[in-house]
C-alpha cells in the first residue's frame, strides 16, 4: 500500500471533507495564529458596454502565497437586455447570490463533518430584491443594492433543522452580506 494510500485510510471522511485535516489545520492555527490570516484577490477588465472579465488566481494564506501554478479562473459578469446588456454573463449582484449560496453550502457541509453530523445533500435557493430607482439616483431613501436576500437550503440529514441553519450562519460570505463590511476605493487614471 502507498503512502498516500495509508494516509487516505487513516483520514476520517464526513461529507466528503477530510475531518482528520480539518481537526490537524485548527490545531495548527492555535498554535500559530498567523497562520489563519487571508488575502484573497481579483482583477476586472472593462470590455465595453455591461461585458467586464474577472480573473481569480493567487492569494495570500497560511503565511505564503497560494496557487501560483496552474491556471486562472475567469468570470464574466454582464446584464441581461433589460438592463441595456448584451447577456455575456451573469450579472454582479447574480454573482453575489452565487457566492453567498456557496459559502454557505460549504460551510454547512465542513462545519457539520466537524461535529460528526453526515448530510447526504444540500440543495440551495437564493434571490433577492433590488429597487433600481437607487441605482439610477432617483431616490436618497432607496439602497442602490439588495433591499432584501431569501436564502432557502433544503438539507437532507438527521440533524434538526435549527442546528443546520446556525452552521449555515458559519459563512464567511454569509457574515459578508449581513453585516456591512468597510470597502476602501482608490481611483486613479491613467
Amino acid at each position: 500500500m502507498s503512502s498516500q494510500a495509508a494516509t487516505q485510510e487513516r483520514a476520517k471522511i464526513v461529507n466528503g471533507v477530510n475531518v482528520s485535516a480539518l481537526m490537524e489545520t485548527i490545531d495548527a492555527v492555535k498554535k500559530n495564529p498567523e497562520i489563519a490570516k487571508f488575502r484573497f484577490r481579483g482583477r476586472n477588465t472593462w470590455l465595453g458596454g455591461d461585458h467586464n472579465r474577472s480573473t481569480i488566481k493567487e492569494f495570500h494564506g497560511a503565511c505564503e502565497e497560494q496557487r501560483t501554478a496552474g491556471t486562472s479562473f475567469v468570470i464574466d459578469n454582464g446584464e441581461p437586455p433589460v438592463l441595456l446588456g448584451e447577456d455575456k454573463g451573469a450579472n454582479p449582484v447574480e454573482h453575489l447570490l452565487n457566492a453567498l449560496m456557496g459559502c454557505m453550502t460549504t460551510t454547512t457541509a465542513y462545519h457539520a463533518a466537524s461535529r460528526g453530523i453526515e448530510i447526504e445533500a444540500i440543495d440551495t435557493e437564493s434571490e433577492g430584491d433590488i429597487d433600481l430607482r437607487g441605482f439610477l439616483g432617483l431616490s436618497d431613501t432607496i439602497r442602490k443594492g439588495y433591499q432584501n436576500i431569501r436564502v432557502k437550503m433544503r438539507i437532507k440529514s438527521s440533524a434538526k433543522p435549527e442546528t443546520l441553519r446556525e452552521l449555515a450562519k458559519l459563512s464567511p460570505v454569509f457574515d459578508v452580506v449581513s453585516n456591512s463590511v468597510p470597502v476602501d476605493v482608490v481611483v486613479e487614471t491613467y
